[in-house]
């Protein structure tokens, strides 16, 4: 796992400018500015302004994303207008996240709103997987040059197939994590954990969530943020094995040995020599 792909992120509603503060000084890696599920109809133009009054004062740290109205709706189409005349919006120092992505035009429809003709002057694009479509095409939205991100929206799934408990995620989240690696993309986030008070139990889906390959949380309170942290943290064991093969390879290079066996038996070769160091990497960046 790149150590440069953030763990923590924190949802806060545009509607609420006396929060965007205290979002931005909570600790998380990414504030995400929501112009859309959290923002009632009667408030999103107000909203909007909130964003755009805080694009003027955009601070170096931490990276913020502004989750924008779907792109074909009259809401997402006024966000992105009004986003894309921004100059800040447009230096790539925002990241636009887009909701309810079904196809990869979803991404090209945003970008034309924002007046992008070149995919390369395009901001980062995060999608948002929240349908069944949208599942179904992950490869192919992962594939969308302008796309760094994948992630799902969990509570409009469970609406849409009727799903229930954890475990009803699993398949859909190997899905998404399998088509952002074969994109070449990070591992995707996990979805928020509705139930603020249950730390215990966002600790325990945050290890389902990393042993399938996921990486990193969205929360919807700062309370979560220290626990989705330490969730996907590496351990004190993993630290120690991680290191252990680590000193192995380095030996075995300089006595131009390939494919290693360590004293307890374990066999190593050049994949789990990366893993190792990659898992040292983000010790040091979580310490």
């Amino acid at each position: 796992m790149p150590t440069s792909v953030p763990v923590t992120s924190l949802y806060v509603p545009a509607s609420r400018p006396e929060m965007l503060p205290k979002a931005l000084n909570s600790g998380a890696d990414v504030v995400l500015v929501d112009l859309e599920d959290a923002v009632l109809a009667g408030q999103k133009e107000a909203a909007r302004a909130n964003a755009l009054a805080l694009l003027d004062e955009l601070p170096d740290e931490p990276a913020v994303q502004i989750r924008v109205n779907h792109p074909r709706g009259d809401y997402g189409i006024r966000d992105l207008l009004a986003l894309g005349r921004h100059p800040v919006f447009r230096q790539g120092r925002v990241g636009l996240r887009i909701p309810k992505v079904t196809a990869p035009d979803d991404v090209d429809v945003a970008l034309r709103l924002l007046g992008i003709d070149d995919v390369e002057s395009a901001p980062p694009v995060h999608c948002l997987l929240e349908s069944a479509a949208g599942v179904e095409n992950a490869n192919a939205i992962a594939r969308h040059p302008a796309v760094v991100g994948l992630a799902l929206g969990e509570a409009d799934l469970a609406a849409e197939l009727s799903l229930e408990g954890e475990e009803a995620y699993t398949w859909i989240r190997s899905r998404i994590v399998v088509a952002a690696a074969a994109a070449g993309l990070p591992a995707p986030a996990m979805a928020v954990y509705t139930d603020l008070d249950d730390l215990a139990g966002l600790a325990r889906s945050c290890a389902r969530g990393k042993a399938l390959g996921m990486f990193g949380r969205s929360a919807l309170h700062p309370k979560q943020l220290s626990t989705i942290k330490s969730a996907f943290a590496p351990t004190d064991d993993e630290i120690r094995r991680a290191r252990e093969v680590v000193a192995a390879a380095a030996a075995g290079e300089a006595d131009g040995t390939g494919a290693l066996a360590l004293p307890d038996g374990r066999f190593i070769d050049a994949p789990i020599i990366e893993s190792a160091r990659r898992t040292l990497q983000l010790a040091e960046q979580l310490s």
